[in-house]
């Protein structure tokens, strides 16, 4: 149970709007949201768990109740809330429970951290509809956005800046790539 259950409200810029996902390990939720049209910026941290200011051993060590996460700020004349849970259901397993590929723990469940009451409908809906298209049942949960704690520098854009780092090349590129075939039209600067 997070220390905190209350929804924490979080500064945008005007126009802007702000969605907390986890889908897994953050690099590779923010890789592939950091090309999406009408995202603005992806900031990878920690949300759901018990402690004040966590860090990245702790949060490994399976013992904050933390979520690897990533709050993605958007433009909403541009894309919305329910595309982006689109794409966030359809990169990742939403079927597996604690666990993405080979990182297992708490840290890398799917969880999609709601900001108001319109989220969490969008969120309900979205997952009625695409459960459907999913053999095994969708374990994704739908918890507050509470105190998001923005991770370590070296964790920001890493796919970025660490494109043929092992992991990057394993898992990460999957991901965008999975992105890219799915979602074309979604492409910064594809025009579509």
């Amino acid at each position: 149970m997070p220390f905190d259950s209350e929804i924490v409200e979080v500064k945008t810029r005007p126009g802007e709007e702000v969605a907390t996902l986890a889908g897994g390990c953050f690099w590779c939720t923010e890789a592939v949201f950091e090309r999406m049209e009408g995202v603005n910026d992806v900031v990878s941290g920690y949300i759901g768990g018990k402690i004040k200011n966590p860090n990245y051993k702790q949060v490994c060590g399976k013992m904050t109740g933390h979520a690897e996460a990533v709050q993605i700020y958007y433009d909403p004349s541009k894309t919305n809330f329910e595309e982006l849970l689109k794409v966030f259901f359809k990169t990742h397993d939403p079927t597996t429970l604690n666990r993405q590929g080979a990182d297992g723990g708490p840290q890398y469940r799917s969880s999609i951290f709601v900001h108001n009451d319109e989220q969490r409908e969008i969120a309900k809906k979205t997952m009625e509809k695409l459960g459907e298209e999913y053999r095994d049942p969708i374990v994704t949960l739908i918890e507050p956005a509470t105190k998001f704690y923005v991770a370590e520098e070296y964790h920001q854009d890493y796919y970025r800046r660490n494109p043929n780092a092992g992991y990057c090349q394993a898992v990460v590129a999957a991901k965008v790539r999975k992105f890219n075939r799915n979602f074309g039209d979604k492409i910064k600067g594809s025009g579509k």
